[in-house]
């Protein structure tokens, strides 16, 4: 069974911290070739979500900001993968308890997104470094699917977590899944003794 950080929308306040941890954690785990950006992100607030105007912001959670509800919405980790069966090229696989996305095999066709239920899915084009072997030497474009992969790069584990300051998201494995679901059932047994124990009144 797989991991996966869920919200709890009583307590997310909206604050986007996620969404920078998240960036910002992935920016600088990039190892695949993305160019280096110099004079830092340029971030800004548009249209009530948190936006910027170069490709190497890219969080993999967003949070949603309405009238009803506040809460970051992120990859579930599905079991069935809804997203990988609609992959043609088989570029969504588990490893290690975790969704993820083999970005090597990407072509950036966006079947992921239609498929993913969560709307948890996102494709950027991102500047990649030449091909040492290249015959010209300028950057080049390269299709990614992101999602959530509960940042494996991280010893500490997920960042967005980390930095809640409500403590809105939580890493749900499956031990402490199955905690709950054991905390759960010993509730449903007392309350069901608790009926049982009831006088019965009597009819007259």
């Amino acid at each position: 069974m797989n991991s996966f950080v869920i919200a709890d929308p009583s307590l997310c306040i909206g604050c986007r911290t996620c969404e920078v941890a998240c960036a910002v954690s992935h920016q600088s785990s990039s190892g695949s070739g993305t160019l280096e950006r110099e004079g830092g992100l340029q971030l800004a607030i548009e249209d009530g979500h948190l936006v910027s105007k170069d490709s190497y912001f890219q969080p993999r959670l967003k949070v949603i900001v309405g009238s009803k509800v506040t809460t970051p919405v992120l990859c579930r980790q599905c079991e069935d993968k809804p997203c990988a069966l609609a992959c043609p090229n088989n570029a969504i696989v588990t490893e290690d308890g975790c969704v993820k996305v083999l970005q090597a095999r990407c072509i950036g066709c966006k079947s992921c997104v239609v498929a993913c239920p969560y709307g948890a899915m996102a494709v950027v084009v991102k500047e990649v470094a030449p091909a040492a072997g290249a015959l010209f030497k300028r950057p080049q474009t390269k299709a990614q699917a992101l999602k959530c992969d509960l940042c494996r790069h991280r010893e500490a584990g997920p960042a967005c977590v980390e930095v809640c300051p409500t403590q809105a998201l939580r890493l749900v494995t499956p031990a402490s899944l199955g905690e709950l679901n054991r905390q759960k059932q010993l509730a449903s047994a007392e309350a069901m003794g608790a009926c049982q124990r009831q006088p019965v009144l009597a009819r007259g």
